[in-house]
């Protein structure tokens, strides 16, 4: 069996021509310089509504800077979106989302000094003038020198003799993080016309590699079909597929669409199967969809795509799962029989794409897209998908209120029958059942008590005003469902068994 080949965990970049690459080398034959990335080493270009927010941050905090025009996003794990910022290639720092305080900010890299320092006209530390530094401190990197005046908590550029760094300030103290001598560099400033046609060849080379793939599976079922979901993905595999042959496509219309997608979806040529099951129904009875709990695709697409199959029959389906979209879809195969229905035959032909690839493809073909990419969103379904950013929920909130004061609506009547915190909607809590740690940890920086299961507590607010010790000793405390595997239950009434059950009342 022929090995697959490992993740791309860098990226390439032609300093000379100050382009990203695909492949391991450029058309104009000078040596490419190699950029580790961060996990899961996802990459996409930085599009209209990105690029305008990054721009926007940078002013707020450093001035008017000027920008390349090519601008790549390295996701990264986070508590919301956490996207490291690629520029000329070097980092130019980070785009965050935080969830509580409902804002974007910027965190500058060291690396981003060559090209922002020179044009910095605040946001702008000096150690001499600016802090209580003095000779006794002896080297600054990674001391904490306090400031003179207030100053809002964040990262700031840092001036100090010769050298210039960055610095982290918080509650009237800043931490130097790292001093360089800054020399401003100066680079071209391509477009991205320039950066598809420095990557034609390897372009050419992952279309031919995606429609042999095809047709090697094309006769596996009896026909064979395109998997259509609107997104960009699926944008790139209907187009493969006609490439390799296949004239027939489906699109599973949940009923929770946007509605740029059900216009794009409408322009194409394929099948729309509409939906079977009551959201609205499934939900009053037990409560939102969740990261962790995702019933929703089963009611209104696995149970409508098994009705179609019913009347396709066997069949083999381009789907446009990647490699980088998710943690579950690493491992994922370039084929493998649908688990739910052995009727279907799934082939995954663009597996090994990052976005970046995706985009230049699309690019590349004079492909239309849907438009909700360019508006801000980095993934397209369902608009109340749990599995979306707080940071995207925001643009659609923004984009079509109509579609999400329903939705927040809801959430806010189930969260007051339920008794949890009014967090549970404004933090988007709710996208979980049991809180991840980096949620857990933001519950427990803010007072917010959590059950033994990890899910919000579920007292009335008023009876919420405890003291911090109690939240904490709650936040970590056992699960009582827990117990080793092979044991019984205790129901011995001996003191002892009756002190744990005092005990546990007490902390209640």
């Amino acid at each position: 069996m022929k090995r697959e080949p490992s993740a791309k965990n860098n990226l390439n970049w032609c300093n000379n021509c100050n382009i990203p690459l695909i492949g391991k080398t450029c058309s104009c034959g000078s040596e490419p310089k190699n950029i580790p990335l961060l996990r899961p080493y996802e990459v996409r270009p930085a599009l209209s509504a990105d690029y305008k927010l990054i721009k926007t941050l940078i002013e707020e905090k450093f001035g008017e800077v000027p920008l390349s025009q090519v601008i790549l996003l390295n996701k990264t794990g986070g508590a919301d979106r956490n996207d490291l910022i690629i520029m000329n290639g070097e980092r130019l720092g980070w785009l965050i989302f935080d969830p509580v305080k409902r804002e974007h900010r910027f965190d500058i890299a060291v690396e981003a000094l060559p090209f922002i320092f020179s044009h910095a006209t605040k946001g702008i530390i000096d150690i001499y003038t600016d802090t209580d530094y003095s000779k006794e401190h002896g080297r600054i990197g990674g001391k904490k020198l306090k400031l003179n005046s207030p100053v809002e908590n964040g990262t700031y550029i840092v001036k100090y003799k010769a050298k210039a760094g960055t610095g982290i300030v918080k509650d009237g103290s800043i931490k130097v993080k790292e001093l360089i001598q800054v020399l401003p560099q100066e680079v071209p400033d391509p477009d991205w016309d320039e950066v598809i046609q420095k990557n034609k060849y390897h372009l050419k080379n992952l279309e031919r590699s995606a429609v042999r793939s095809i047709k090697q599976h094309i006769n596996d079922r009896p026909t064979a079909n395109v998997s259509f979901s609107g997104g960009k993905d699926s944008t790139v595999v209907l187009h493969l597929g006609q490439k390799a042959g296949i004239k027939k496509a489906f699109f599973i219309d949940t009923g929770l669409e946007f509605p740029e997608t059900i216009e794009f979806v409408e322009s194409k040529d394929l099948d729309i199967i509409r939906k079977d099951g009551d959201f609205r129904q499934k939900t009053e009875m037990e409560g939102p969809p969740s990261k962790d709990s995702r019933w929703c695709c089963k009611l209104l697409k696995l149970i409508p795509l098994n009705g179609y199959l019913s009347e396709t029959g066997p069949c083999v389906t381009v789907q446009g799962n990647r490699w980088y979209e998710s943690w579950n879809r690493a491992d994922l195969e370039e084929s493998i029989e649908n688990p739910g229905n052995p009727l279907q035959l799934n082939i995954s032909p663009i597996r090994s794409w990052r976005a970046f690839e995706v985009f230049l493809y699309i690019w590349w073909q004079n492909l239309e897209i849907n438009p909700l990419y360019e508006k801000g969103l980095e993934r397209i379904g369902c608009y109340l998908c749990p599995a979306m950013l707080e940071s995207e929920y925001e643009v659609v909130r923004n984009l079509h209120p109509e579609l999400t004061e329903n939705w927040d609506k809801f959430l806010s009547q189930w969260a007051e029958k339920n008794e949890f915190p009014e967090e549970y909607l404004k933090w988007g809590l709710w996208r979980w059942k049991s809180l991840p740690p980096k949620m857990r940890e933001i519950c427990r920086d803010n007072g917010i008590p959590i059950n033994y299961d990890n899910s919000p507590d579920t007292e009335p607010a008023d009876n919420r005003v405890k003291t911090r010790e109690t939240k904490l000793r709650r936040t970590h405390e056992p699960s009582r469902n827990l117990m080793p595997a092979g044991k019984k239950k205790n129901t011995d009434k001996s003191s002892a068994g009756k002190k744990e059950n005092t005990k546990r009342k007490n902390i209640r």
